[in-house]
């Protein structure tokens, strides 16, 4: 029977976790950007000729592309935040299981309808 040669401390400091937690976050942050973005170019005539990037794919291009960069920007700033820190995991994963949630139902044709 093997036993492991090292000895693991109740009191030993945590490792940071800030750099997952960014990446964590950011993704939920992201697909909440193209949720609303996607929301607002189909309620909002306005909106969707702003995001017209690429004309074969209408205001799609300009949602995909500033969600993108959204979601790049919150992780950058977030991983420079929290990089040596040591954050609540379970909280950072709520909020992000929370912003899937929120953008999975802002694309649901049927809850989109209702606005």
């Amino acid at each position: 029977m093997n036993t492991p040669d090292r000895v693991v401390s109740l009191n030993a400091p945590a490792r940071p976790n800030g750099s997952g937690a960014a990446a964590i976050l950011s993704a939920g942050a992201g697909c909440f950007a193209l949720a609303v973005l996607a929301f607002a170019g189909d309620k909002s005539a306005l909106i969707a000729s702003s995001l017209v990037f690429y004309k074969p794919t209408g205001p799609l291009s300009g949602v995909t592309t500033a969600a993108i960069l959204i979601w790049l920007f919150t992780w950058g700033i977030l991983e420079w935040r929290w990089r040596k820190r040591t954050v609540a995991a379970g909280r950072i994963g709520a909020i992000a299981l929370a912003l899937l949630g929120l953008s999975l139902l802002l694309t649901f044709p049927p809850v989109v309808d209702l606005f």
